[in-house]
């Protein structure tokens, strides 16, 4: 019998949510479901796609983010690297591998939505997900990566430059699984990066991106690679600009030429984001600061060097901690809120945010956008900031999760002043008498106005301190970019953050 869990119901998202314990059951439900079924790591996208009716013809999600060791970022022998299917964009924006050997993935990684949805985004997802304004494709392309497909039948490597066949399609066959990413780690005397231009600071969609790649001897260029996304039905390389550049020093007349014949490379259209013709200027902007920054040695200066990631002191090895979970057998969602166990029957059909609110009463996580926007929902899942409203509901099984209403309740991590309980077997815990440091920072200052995106923001910050306790405000701002507030400049709520660590 396979140890999986499925969970059925009716008039939903989908009709069957399987949870399985293994690749081999993973691929053999594929087989099975076919056309039917949806893989889900992050489903930052399905979720929206489901509810919206984008994705037409799926009846079953295959959950696979309890699959172990597939969270991985390794190196083997032949300078390779290797991302699991279930490593995360933090994951990938924290890996100090891949900051040193792949800086171009780790920039595209970082500046993906905001921390809330770098928790649950994967890069296979990225890619799979196939658009091209997806961040991760355009330097993954740049660094000459592959991926391996796996089926019941075996598995096929396929050249990331052939995976795509046009917007949002691939060459992935529905009882294929991604299961690596690989690509060559750069060398000495190789740089790259990724830059990205979007409508605004975080969680933009680009409107161009670009990633260079540079081989060099002494100030001379051995060889480039350029890839351009949102420019073109697929990601594309600029090889007039690329061989343009071969043999010769990065000046600024060169600079400019190269960034000129990238610019004339792309084929951009007309959308209610950006001009074709803004959007070919843009190109060329881009290309010309990638290729400064690397001639002047600067490129990594754009990303942190310790990035908010929004794990706090729960996570300490980039291991999601949910793969420790095994889901039950059977239909209730068996769950551990704000440290007291719940068993749902219903709500397996919903998003974890109207689990929260309809079945669990727990009404102070929002919901603003419902899709990722505001971060109104963000709660706790296995110890780190999510958007509720891009979790499934069955996702909750097995796990732990925090919402605003149990912040004096929390395992670990900072807690109000007031009486410690024993531990005992649900952990440490405190009485609910005292308000958190930060809401007691949030009122002192000021910091709620509405108060409708209070709880979000509260959240974020919550995590922020658990992971550094006296973070700058640069780090506040990092935080809380997957909040929005439409009452104010925010300078209350960064100053009761700051306010909040003081304590």
């Amino acid at each position: 019998m396979a140890s999986c869990a499925t969970l059925w119901f009716n008039n939903s998202m989908w009709t069957e949510y399987i949870t399985p314990a293994s690749l081999e059951e993973t691929l053999r439900f594929l087989a099975e479901k076919r056309e039917k079924a949806r893989l889900v790591a992050g489903a930052t996208d399905l979720m929206l796609e489901l509810e919206r009716g984008v994705r037409k013809g799926i009846e079953t999600v295959i959950d696979i983010t309890r699959l172990p060791y597939l969270d991985r970022i390794t190196f083997d022998e032949d300078e390779t690297i290797h991302l699991g299917p279930l490593v995360t964009h933090n994951a990938a924006a924290a890996s100090k591998l891949l900051r040193e050997r792949a800086f171009p993935l780790v920039s595209a990684a970082w500046q993906v939505g905001a921390p809330q949805i770098r928790n649950r985004a994967t890069v296979a997802g990225n890619l799979v997900t196939a658009s091209p304004a997806n961040d991760t494709i355009t330097p993954l392309m740049a660094l000459g990566a592959w991926v391996l497909l796996a089926s019941g039948k075996g598995t096929r490597r396929v050249p990331l430059e052939s995976f795509y066949t046009g917007v949002r399609k691939t060459v992935l066959q529905p009882d294929e699984m991604l299961v690596d990413i690989a690509f060559p780690a750069l060398k000495t005397g190789q740089r790259g990066t990724f830059l990205k231009l979007g409508l605004r600071r975080a969680q933009a969609i680009s409107l161009v991106n670009a990633a260079v790649v540079l081989t060099l001897d002494s100030s001379r260029v051995k060889s480039a690679v350029i890839t351009l996304g949102a420019v073109a039905p697929t990601i594309i390389h600029a090889p007039e600009a690329e061989a343009y550049l071969a043999g010769k020093e990065l000046t600024d007349e060169v600079i400019a030429r190269a960034a000129e014949l990238a610019a004339g490379t792309s084929r951009p259209i007309d959308d209610i984001r950006g001009s074709a013709a803004y959007r070919k200027a843009m190109v060329r902007v881009l290309v010309m600061r990638g290729l400064r920054t690397l001639r002047d040695g600067q490129e990594q200066a754009q990303v942190p060097e310790a990035p908010v990631l929004l794990w706090g002191r729960q996570t300490t090895d980039h291991r999601p901690s949910s793969i420790v979970h095994r889901p039950s057998s059977g239909k209730s969602i068996h769950t551990r809120i704000n440290g007291r166990e719940y068993t749902f029957t219903t709500g397996r059909e919903k998003s974890l945010l109207r689990l929260l609110r309809e079945e669990a009463g727990l009404t102070g996580t929002k919901e603003g956008c419902a899709e990722g926007e505001c971060g109104a929902c963000t709660v706790f899942l296995d110890g780190k900031a999510v958007m509720a409203c891009l979790v499934p509901a069955p996702r909750a099984d097995g796990a732990e999760i925090v919402t605003v209403e149990g912040l004096s309740f929390r395992p670990s991590g900072i807690v109000p002043k007031g009486d410690i309980v024993p531990e005992g077997k649900e952990g440490p815990r405190v009485r609910a008498e005292k308000l958190h440091p930060v809401q007691e920072a949030f009122v002192a200052d000021g910091a709620v106005q509405c108060g409708y995106c209070t709880p979000g923001f509260i959240m974020s910050a919550v995590k922020l301190l658990e992971e550094r306790p006296h973070p700058s405000r640069a780090e506040i701002t990092q935080a809380i970019s997957g909040n929005l507030c439409r009452c104010t400049g925010y300078y209350k709520i960064v100053q009761a953050i700051e306010d909040a660590s003081k304590l």
